[in-house]
């Protein structure tokens, strides 16, 4: 218990107040000109204390004392990126904080600048909460779905004078305002250069200061293939355009902090229909000059056909059906939950209110892709160190010829045959007459996907070769490697980490990852970044190389299921726990890493464990060394880290996988000895942790 304070004159009061606005606390105020984005120019900075303070006797105060700062000019927004400053909540002491209120026990309507306080000592300020509430929105959009992201490794887009006159359309319709139809919709087939188009009127508009916002869905970044993020960054990039939308957004996010919670229709109507409507009513926002595009592109690549469904239905109900300037250009793949909307019979409740480019049908490529296969050709040559790739006779007519027949139509084929010239591990001269030679004889319109997928076959066949005819691999499969890999990076099973941390885990050497990429640059390549900043993961130039892989059908011979990859990743970890594989100094987080990509990647099936591997893990020690390292894994001395590290169908994952392993001892092996050692480790943890989700399957099925 504080002892009591002498009663203290008015100005021994204010100067108590004053004491919250310390050194410290300017410096804490100073901070916050460095937080993700730079607030739009001439607007207030605030800050608050975000810790609930104490009274000495140990009740709850009022959770926040706002701080007001004085008014700055900022620099307008230059960049949209990942933050870069360092944090600002610096939380008080409850003690000082209580002790400053406490000389107000008395006081009543006392106003001290822009600070009011009531007889219950309750503080509030009377400016905006802008910055929390933009701090907020900050921490809730995809950078990396933005057209000019780091994130997007050189983005593809149109090549000079090729894609002329479709651009030539796209434009003049994102620049007429007035248009009757405000949803443009591009579809067309896997590789007929969508996303290029996209990312070429995406710059074009910019740089015509009339593009409003972006998103750029992909498959493989957790952050942009759902709908979490989209409304958010929509709302983002169209506050930036304008300061008065900035706060009224942030305003709208403090009346409401769980709008990220709800699903994308209301999010879209709180933060930018409303928002944008009250700025235009009370003319603080010329909606004839705002800056109007907005584009989504790959809508195909986001999960879910009732997401797509979703996302369709709240441009509608939410951008079309409100008075807004906005003009929408969203491409796709025609898949069912896009074409269902856009067709006539039945008709789609889009089939009026949009503008349907059918790419493929209504543009022949066929003479752009000759001109930048030209052009792209002969300048691999030139730099080449070939002779025979520097002469103007190369490459013939014939050969751009029938590479050109062999695209049919679709731009990735073409990009691809480039990449792989690029190549300097051997001449563009050889590579090119190897995939002439690859091409199929005619017939390629009639199945488009031929000629790709010979291409894709080939390049595969190529670096397995070169991989396999280094001594240094211990016959390591070329083609299970690539697979894990891509798993990995594309988070297929819950699990997904770095590429070095995942070599760890298939127990390769460091760098082994580079090696199977540096003959497939054409296809895949490192990227750093993605989907966390530490990261460094295996990334696809083109979607359509990943479903390749996935299929049986077009990759024949080099197909490897998904069942090999789970039993190759599943018995990597096991082996590593029994042999204790991992360095002294981090033994706790390799553990979490090999423990959790083994319940990820076996889904609790023992099948994907051969039966060797199981025996030798039982014989070995290998659940006393997961017995010893287990309360790490579930947090057990520090209940308050289990929502970081312990993830409840986890526990539930690997009751499964122990219950069935002793049913594999002891049905299949009888190996009776071997089941009941495993079973005391099971009984163990039932009684440990059967109330964070350990339980046996009857149980958990009633």
């Amino acid at each position: 218990m504080l002892p009591k304070r002498k009663k203290r004159g008015l100005k021994s009061v204010v100067g108590g107040f004053s004491s919250l606005f310390s050194s410290k606390e300017r410096r804490r105020e100073e901070q916050l000109i460095g937080h993700d984005f730079p607030a739009a120019e001439g607007s207030p900075s605030q800050l608050r204390a975000s810790a609930p303070l104490e009274h000495p006797d140990g009740s709850a105060a009022e959770p926040t004392i706002p701080v007001i700062s004085s008014e700055r000019l900022l620099s307008p927004y230059s960049d949209v990126g990942p933050s870069t400053g360092a944090s600002v909540d610096k939380k008080p002491s409850p003690l000082e904080g209580t002790a400053s209120l406490s000389k107000f026990s008395n006081s009543q309507k006392f106003n001290v600048e822009s600070v009011n306080i009531d007889s219950s000592q309750h503080v509030h300020h009377v400016q905006g909460n802008r910055i929390d509430g933009w701090k907020m929105l900050l921490k809730n959009i995809a950078s990396n779905a933005l057209h000019d992201s780091s994130a997007r490794f050189d983005p593809p887009k149109c090549d000079e004078d090729t894609r002329v006159e479709v651009t030539k359309e796209l434009m003049e319709w994102m620049e007429d305002r007035e248009g009757p139809q405000r949803l443009l919709c591009m579809t067309g087939a896997a590789g007929a250069g969508k996303s290029a188009l996209q990312q070429t009127i995406a710059e074009k508009c910019s740089n015509s200061n009339i593009l409003g916002s972006t998103f750029f869905f992909s498959a493989g970044d957790p952050t942009r293939n759902n709908l979490t993020h989209v409304a958010p960054t929509i709302a983002c990039q169209l506050g930036l355009r304008n300061t008065a939308l900035r706060d009224t957004i942030a305003t709208a996010i403090e009346e409401d902090p769980l709008i990220f919670k709800r699903n994308i229709k209301i999010q879209m109507h709180a933060l930018v229909v409303a928002p944008f409507q009250r700025v235009c009513a009370s003319g603080e926002v010329d909606r004839n000059t705002f800056p109007h595009a907005i584009l989504f592109d790959g809508l195909d690549e986001c999960s879910g056909e009732e997401n797509k469904t979703e996302f369709l239905s709240t441009i509608k109900h939410c951008l079309l059906d409100n008075d807004l300037p906005f003009r929408i250009f969203i491409a796709s793949r025609p898949e069912w939950a896009i074409r269902s909307t856009l067709e006539s019979d039945p008709e789609g409740y889009l089939y009026r209110l949009a503008y349907h480019i059918k790419i493929s049908d209504k543009y022949d490529a066929t003479g752009d892709i000759r001109r930048y296969l030209w052009r792209k050709i002969r300048d691999i040559g030139s730099r080449s160190r070939d002779r025979r790739g520097r002469s103007p006779l190369w490459p013939t007519e014939e050969d751009i010829k029938k590479l050109v027949a062999a695209a049919s139509g679709q731009f990735v084929y073409a990009a691809t045959v480039v990449k792989y010239l690029s190549e300097h591990r051997s001449s563009p001269v050889d590579r090119l007459r190897k995939i002439i030679d690859w091409a199929p004889d005619g017939g390629q319109q009639a199945r488009p996907f031929e000629a790709l997928d010979t291409l894709y076959r080939n390049i595969l066949s190529t670096a397995k070769e070169l991989y396999e005819a280094i001594d240094t691999h211990r016959g390591r499969d070329f083609l299970l490697l690539v697979r894990a890999h891509q798993t990995n990076s594309q988070g297929r099973f819950g699990f997904q980490s770095d590429v070095s941390e995942f070599d760890e885990v298939l127990s390769l050497e460091d760098g082994a990852n580079v090696v199977p990429v540096s003959d497939l640059h054409s296809l895949v390549f490192l990227q750093g970044g993605v989907p966390v900043p530490t990261w460094t993961s295996i990334s696809f130039y083109h979607r359509s190389f990943s479903e390749f892989l996935d299929s049986e059908f077009r990759a024949q011979d080099l197909f490897v299921s998904e069942t090999r990859v789970r039993k190759y990743v599943a018995e990597s970890c096991l082996l590593k726990i029994f042999q204790r594989d991992y360095s002294l100094e981090d033994i706790d987080d390799k553990f979490r890493l090999l423990f959790n990509a083994l319940i990820r990647y076996s889904n609790n099936h023992i099948a994907y464990v051969d039966h060797l591997r199981l025996i030798d893990f039982t014989r070995n020690k290998g659940w006393g060394e997961i017995d010893e390292r287990f309360p790490i894994y579930v947090a057990e001395d520090d209940p308050e880290k289990r929502g970081e590290i312990l993830h409840l169908p986890d526990l539930r994952i690997w009751a499964r996988f122990t219950l069935r392993a002793i049913q594999r001892l002891k049905d299949d092996l009888h190996e009776d000895e071997l089941a009941d050692i495993v079973k005391s480790y099971f009984d163990k943890w039932e009684g440990r942790y059967k109330e964070l989700g350990f339980r046996p399957l009857e149980e958990e099925e009633e």
